[in-house]
């Protein structure tokens, strides 16, 4: 289990950049908790104190029983981390890099090959290949490979989909959906929100806050606001007057589609006519229901 209680940090004297402002959370076995929100909200500072990387200002951090700072050397051998930028060696190979962290922890890729098995199997091919030559989604998943080597009992991935194309983060996630029935505690953050629902509960972050902690449908379910679509065509210049209605609270541009939230007044047929009457003939408003990324929007509004 992980107890998190009002952790702090903050960086630099002159400009006292605050990435955490008391945060706090717990985690349990066979869970996986997802942190969900943009750069520069404070996950990677997060995740970089609970693998006893850096220390907090204040608060506490307790993994499985192992304070975050009085055991950081027990912390590091109960963990398995997944940094958000690929810190493997580029020079070595598949297996060599594999080999190296099974040995810091005292054990071979034999006898945990049990763990890896699903994951390795799809990069074992490629095992005499070094590392700095893989593709985007064989680095993750021999990254992860290097994390679980060891057998850990916390799972903290900081970011592991960024960059990578979305059939290897399916894979990822499908991944991370066998771990945990394994009993793995899993901690892992995103700036896709496409990807909270297939966590077991998420923590909306924003400025070093959660702003906001349940179960993805939870989250969907204490949506309060009246929620529209629009299509049509000329997308940017339809935002543009959509933000200039007095009647619109807020207007934001989703794939092929503008997200609207309205004054209860206001009606979807009103609505289309006064666009229709600015010259945009093929619009399309209709009534949809919200994504977590609609509620991360409506919270932070």
């Amino acid at each position: 289990m992980i107890e998190v209680k009002n952790l702090y940090k903050s960086y630099g004297r002159a400009d006292n950049i605050i990435a955490l402002k008391g945060v706090s959370f717990t985690v349990n076995d066979g869970e996986i908790f997802g942190v969900i929100g943009p750069d520069g909200a404070g996950k990677t500072s997060l995740f970089r104190i609970l693998a006893s990387l850096i220390l907090p200002d204040s608060g506490s951090a307790i993994m499985n029983g192992h304070d975050v700072v009085k055991d950081y050397k027990t912390i590091r051998q109960i963990i398995g981390y997944m940094p958000g930028r690929f810190s493997l060696y580029q020079d070595l190979s598949v297996e060599e890099n594999l080999k190296f962290f099974a040995t810091l922890f005292g054990t071979t890729i034999e006898e945990n090959y049990h763990l890896i098995k699903d994951i390795y199997r799809q990069i074992e091919p490629f095992k005499n290949r070094r590392a700095g030559a893989l593709s985007g989604g064989m680095k993750q998943k021999l990254a992860l490979s290097c994390a679980l080597i060891h057998k850990p009992e916390i799972l903290i991935l900081d970011e592991p989909t960024t960059g990578v194309d979305p059939v290897s983060r399916k894979e990822f996630w499908d991944m991370l959906a066998r771990l945990k029935e394994q009993g793995l505690i899993i901690l892992v953050s995103t700036a896709y929100m496409d990807e909270a629902g297939r966590c077991d509960r998420i923590a909306l972050i924003k400025e070093g806050e959660f702003i906001a902690t349940d179960t993805p449908q939870g989250i969907i379910d204490n949506y309060s606001g009246v929620l529209w679509a629009v299509q049509g065509s000329r997308m940017s210049v339809i935002l543009h007057e959509l933000r200039a209605h007095h009647l619109i609270k807020s207007s934001f541009a989703f794939g092929d589609k503008i997200h609207i939230t309205v004054d209860e007044g206001l009606q979807a047929e009103e609505l289309k006519q006064y666009l229709i009457n600015k010259n945009f003939e093929d619009v399309n408003v209709f009534p949809i229901e919200p994504t977590v990324e609609d509620c991360f929007m409506a919270l932070t509004n």
